[in-house]
């Protein structure tokens, strides 16, 4: 019988062969866990340098978003189906605040609170990325409000004319118009070279693909974006959708562009975050709308803006 003898010279050689491609990919990650979940709001402990508005990516690949920063716990909502998430499973803290595609690749196509489209026209080309929520811009960037934004509409645009990077609202009472008057005004900037985004905030699927089908045959959807947030999504994808479609508008304004935003309507938006702070367990106030529901609009409305030649004199 043969023996079989191995030096330690070919053994340390065989160790060194096989580690000298070796790249540790080691990286520290940020991990909590889930203590409670339910009613798309998920309660996560662990996390300490969590950030407002950062994204939580859950253990089935969900994400959620952390919208209170508490004590013992962090609250989440679940941008996606809560079933795949339990009790006790791992969080991880991505360090990424919450974003949407922007740029022309949108125009021409409806998109949900996420950018994600919902049209069957295939991915989105030709965007970029930018946050959700961004900072209004200041004072000193800003110019007033001198070139005017046509309706389309002889008594508004000779009694009450609208700017460009004005804000303006429509108010009534239900079946009288609103909608219609906005719709007019996007089909109206055809050749004006004013981008349109309209959000369409807990209205009835089928409402949004009649003014879709209005807005194409029209020949408006070349200069239109529609991000769609229909009455059977969760209430946190309506509380998000305007400053979604904001947010795009601002990329066309911080690039020299004129754009128009419209958001049907503000009042299911103001529902939706009633819900989500109500499931967040935040004192309620009047009507049971939470404490800094003024703050949720003005926060949005003061995007709009006239920007000053310095930042390239673009509007929304």
């Amino acid at each position: 019988m043969a023996e079989l003898t191995i030096s330690t010279d070919e053994i340390t050689a065989a160790l060194r062969k096989n580690l000298e491609g070796f790249q540790p990919d080691a990286a520290a990650a940020q991990v909590g866990r889930v203590i409670e979940v339910g009613d798309g709001i998920a309660r996560v402990d662990g996390l300490p340098d969590c950030a407002v508005n950062e994204m939580l990516e859950f253990e089935d690949g969900t994400i959620g978003l952390a919208l209170n920063l508490d004590e013992e716990s962090i609250g989440a909502v679940v941008l996606g189906d809560v079933d795949g998430i339990a009790e006790g499973q791992t969080v991880r803290a991505t360090g990424e605040i919450l974003s949407v595609p922007c740029g022309d690749g949108l125009l021409g196509r409806v998109v949900n609170t996420l950018g994600e489209p919902v049209d069957g026209k295939g991915p989105l080309t030709n965007v970029g990325t930018r946050r959700m929520e961004v900072q209004a811009p200041g004072i000193m960037g800003r110019k007033p409000v001198h070139e005017p934004l046509q309706t389309g509409i002889k008594a508004i645009d000779a009694m009450t004319p609208i700017g460009r990077g004005q804000r303006e609202l429509i108010i009534g009472d239900r079946k009288t118009g609103k909608t219609t008057v906005a719709i007019d005004t996007i089909l109206n900037q055809k050749g004006l070279g004013v981008k349109c985004v309209y959000v369409a905030i807990g209205q009835k699927a089928s409402t949004v693909a009649q003014t879709v089908a209005t807005l194409e045959s029209h020949g408006a959807m070349e200069y239109t974006v529609v991000v769609v947030s229909p009455a059977s999504d969760p209430a946190p994808y309506k509380y998000l959708a305007p400053y979604a479609g904001c947010a795009m508008g601002q990329h066309w304004m911080e690039n020299g562009e004129h754009a128009l935003a419209v958001y049907d309507d503000l009042s299911k938006q103001a529902e939706a975050y009633r819900a989500v702070s109500l499931l967040l367990r935040r004192p309620p106030g009047r009507e049971a709308y939470p404490g800094d529901v003024f703050y949720l609009h003005s926060r949005l409305l003061e995007r709009a803006a006239k920007l000053s030649d310095a930042l390239g004199a673009g509007s929304l």
